[in-house]
């Protein structure tokens, strides 16, 4: 599944020449938001561009889908008459399972209630050639992120979580089924020219705060419709002080801010997560033209000249937050929400918590909750609520049961359930408490009401 090393050649060698015109064109800096989009221009760039309001059209490197967004769409591919797709593109069977009481027995149940969809979708995508992740293999956005994230590359996907991969440096943005059609059948992509909000990062996480925490203070700051039409790209010291996987929670999460998507500037992190992940030649091929994969200096020197908003975050003084209930843009610092749970009359006692989602199932981010759990065995303590663990892909979850994580997690009294997006879009099958008020806790993206369990009064 490893992407050859001509395709990234050809990636790289399209992006110079395409920026190095912009340059020329534009006689001016440019952000790392518009070297990868002019970089992937269908034409000539026209020099009358407004963003927020001018239409651009692009050539994407790949596309990918999840299995419910799939059907429809290889429907309507299959009606092109195309003989394969024009793009590299994938197809991940993670929406489909329910999460009821284990991974062994949920995913027994998909594989005979979903037989049909999964048997379709791998036929399909054996006669156009087109990569298929079969049930259990992952959830799409962790997949890509292991596997097919190239920074300074463009890629669509049918999931508004698709801007999970600009943790690696790459601009990946939802779009709809149709639109996958079109750029598999060889046409370009229309995209409304987005606006660019700048966040300057300074100083380094400490103490219990995680990259999780700089997108859920972000989004007490912006509100769900603050990052509308916007591509909120990261710069400044403090992103190098940031893991490659933590940088792809924080892009995960612009989608919860109404963000088009969210890049950050590539650096060590990710050429430490491309080695690891078996992608040495892109990380040799990233690091040749790294002038290409960031903003360039006057821009970060002067970001007020050239990004439509500016906002700096000082990651030293970041503290954990917990946002909701009922939308994601509700922050509260750690400190302060034991005062805002008695405020509101929130139903104080947990009824489960839920760790996962294509937000935070990464290695690091399973390690460092079950360092917490292992501290709590250490001491007698076991969960006294409902404790639901989901990996993020087969490899994440073989390598935390061969180095004893999930063995502390169940023996911290949780389920480890299917690679698989299960609770988070609403695919819990929950037996405990089907209606009433109560109280989850989840390491998720979205929390509207509803969203998890089907319950309005779950906050």
């Amino acid at each position: 599944m490893i992407l050859k090393k001509e395709a990234i050649e050809a990636i790289y060698y399209n992006l110079i020449r395409q920026v190095n015109n912009a340059r020329q064109l534009l006689k001016r800096p440019l952000t790392l938001t518009e070297k990868i989009l002019y970089g992937h221009m269908a034409g000539q760039i026209p020099l009358d561009l407004a963003r927020g309001e001018s239409y651009i059209s692009l050539l994407p490197d790949r596309v990918a889908m999840q299995d419910a967004t799939a059907q429809m769409a290889m429907l309507q591919f299959m009606n092109t008459g195309a003989d394969k797709s024009s793009v590299p593109a994938t197809i991940h069977c993670d929406h489909l399972i329910v999460a009821r009481e284990n991974a062994s027995a949920d995913m027994k149940n998909a594989l005979r209630s979903e037989r049909e969809v999964f048997d379709f979708l791998a036929a399909v995508s054996a006669r156009y050639g087109i990569g298929f992740w079969k049930p259990g293999a992952g959830i799409i956005h962790q997949i890509l992120f292991e596997n097919y994230a190239v920074p300074g590359s463009l890629m669509i996907g049918a999931d508004s979580h698709t801007v999970n991969a600009g943790g690696l440096g790459m601009i990946a943005i939802g779009a709809g089924g149709a639109d996958i059609v079109d750029v598999m059948a060889g046409l370009p992509w229309e995209l409304r020219l987005p606006k660019i909000i700048g966040v300057k990062l300074t100083g380094r996480l400490s103490g219990w705060t995680s990259p999780k925490d700089l997108i859920l203070a972000l989004a007490g700051l912006l509100t769900v419709k603050g990052g509308t039409n916007s591509v909120i790209e990261y710069f400044g010291s403090g992103t190098e002080a940031l893991s490659c996987t933590g940088k792809g929670t924080i892009c995960n999460m612009g989608a919860e801010v109404g963000a088009t998507t969210s890049v950050f500037p590539y650096d060590n992190s990710m050429e430490r997560y491309l080695m690891a992940t078996g992608r040495e030649e892109i990380a040799s091929m990233a690091a040749g033209i790294i002038d290409y994969l960031q903003a360039d200096k006057e821009v970060t020197d002067d970001p007020g000249k050239f990004y439509d908003r500016v906002i700096e975050i000082d990651l030293s003084s970041l503290v954990p937050y917990v946002n909701g209930p009922f939308t994601p843009d509700a922050a509260t610092p750690l400190p302060e929400f034991a005062k805002k749970v008695r405020e509101m009359n929130y139903p104080a006692a947990l009824s489960a918590g839920l760790i996962g989602s294509c937000t935070n199932s990464s290695y690091e981010d399973l390690t460092r909750a079950a360092s917490v759990a292992a501290a709590a065995l250490g001491k007698g303590i076991r969960a006294s609520s409902q404790l639901i663990v989901t990996p993020g892909s087969d490899t994440i979850r073989l390598t935390c049961e061969r180095n004893g994580i999930l063995q502390v997690f169940r023996d911290a009294g949780a389920t480890i359930m299917a690679n698989a997006c299960g609770p988070c879009i609403g695919q819990w099958k929950r037996d405990d408490l089907l209606s009433g008020s109560n109280s989850v806790v989840t390491s998720y993206n979205r929390n509207f009401a509803g969203r998890n369990d089907d319950n309005p009064q779950t906050h």
